[in-house]
């Protein structure tokens, strides 16, 4: 343990699991300190109940049960999808969004139960631990962050499952032997690393997909879908008005039956290795799909091309834990600007592993059919297109002169 001043009173980040039930009891062992649960309902698909009982019988008096659901759809998961945020040109970020909002409440409880530290579950190889870490001490740096993973002993399944026996901690039968592949989950997507999938030339069973049926076992007939927004976030899916987390709930529906949203992915972790993960983000791939849809008519082409620029360093920050930077931020006031006429529907269509914009509609659009038709129209002057080509050759122009002049060939 850290020579660091006492802890008097810990708030833990508790799913109710083996590795943080472990957690508690060593956090009120080693550190000698009061322990405060924190367990965030944010759709990962768990009964939330048992984490309530294993902390009452591990003997917590103060114990946080939230449904976050809503807030972490309006206030994370929008804002992501709004900057159209993907890292690494693939990866949907659902992992990386759940985190500041979990930060958040650590701190916010913390406070709010005089605690002089929190605690995470993370290990020493991730991105959680510098999410974890670096909300926290952008909320309140003088708030103790204590990571166990970095610090005892317990290295092993055997040693952990040795520990928990011996302390009387409930051991399921299934956590007695190695678990094939690690799960993290919440409304946005499913992550699957570890394990069975760490090797990635080999392709991944089919037992790791959870959230989406096989595309080949897909209905045969593809299904339709109008997804309504206002100011770039979704407000109703065909017609029908619904809060964030209702509409991706409804999403992630449609989007399993059809077998959307699976992603192989091996990517570069903050910390320096490169990952292979299986994920699948159902709802989530049908709703960036339709928010490009919408921005396609109702952004300018200067405003769009700048989005797609600033676009992946938005990412980055969200990938490396820096959602409360102020270069985040700066970057969020941007692209929320540019979302001010991103407004009307969309329609997608579903159809075995595919989700594809099939319809645009808005009172904002700029796209404007007496420009683009081919039949003849009293808008556009052709010839006008002659200057415009000259000017944007001159420079091309003045370069192959040159190149000429000086015998160049290259």
């Amino acid at each position: 343990m850290s020579s660091k001043k006492p802890v008097k009173k810990v708030v833990l980040a508790y799913s109710g699991g083996l590795d943080t039930s472990v957690i508690l009891k060593w956090l009120q062992d080693a550190y000698d300190a009061e322990v405060v649960t924190f367990t965030a309902d944010l759709g990962q698909g768990e009964e939330l109940d048992p984490a309530r009982e294993k902390a009452e019988a591990a003997g917590v008096s103060e114990i946080f049960i939230e449904d976050l659901r809503e807030e972490f759809v309006r206030d994370y998961v929008y804002p992501m999808v709004r900057a159209n945020a993907v890292y690494e040109g693939l990866y949907l970020l659902g992992t990386s969004i759940a985190r500041p909002l979990i930060a958040k409440r650590l701190v916010e409880i913390a406070h709010a139960t005089g605690a002089d530290a929190v605690a995470h579950g993370a290990t020493g190889k991730g991105n959680d631990q510098v999410r974890f870490e670096l909300g926290v001490y952008a909320l309140d740096p003088d708030l103790r962050v204590i990571a166990p993973w970095r610090e005892w002993d317990l290295n092993s399944r055997t040693k952990l499952i040795g520990y928990a026996e011996e302390h009387g901690i409930h051991v399921a039968k299934d956590k007695r032997g190695e678990a094939p592949f690690s799960v993290d989950a919440n409304l946005w997507h499913t992550s699957s690393e570890g394990k069975l999938l760490e090797d990635p030339a080999e392709e991944a069973d089919e037992i790791v997909y959870q959230r989406t049926q096989r595309p080949e076992d897909a209905p045969d007939q593809p299904e339709y879908v109008t997804i309504g927004f206002k100011a770039g976030d979704a407000v109703s899916l065909n017609g029908i008005e619904m809060s964030p987390a209702t509409l991706l709930t409804k999403l992630n529906e449609m989007g399993r039956v059809h077998g959307i949203g699976r992603l192989d992915l091996v990517e570069n972790r903050f910390v320096g290795m490169k990952s292979r993960g299986i994920y699948e983000t159902p709802g989530g791939t049908i709703l960036m799909s339709a928010h490009r849809g919408i921005e396609q008519i109702t952004l300018d082409r200067g405003a769009a091309h700048l989005k797609d620029e600033l676009m992946p360093r938005y990412a980055k920050l969200l990938y490396e834990g820096f959602w409360f930077s102020p270069e985040r931020e700066m970057l969020q006031a941007a692209i929320d600007h540019s979302q001010k006429h991103v407004t009307g529907d969309v329609r997608v269509k579903l159809y075995k592993g595919s989700v594809n914009v099939v319809g645009r509609a808005s009172e904002h659009s700029l796209y404007s059919l007496e420009h683009v038709t081919f039949e003849e129209d009293v808008v556009y002057d052709q010839t006008d297109a002659e200057g415009f080509i000259r000017l944007n050759a001159l420079r091309l122009q003045l370069l192959a002169h040159r190149k000429r002049r000086l015998g160049q060939n290259d």
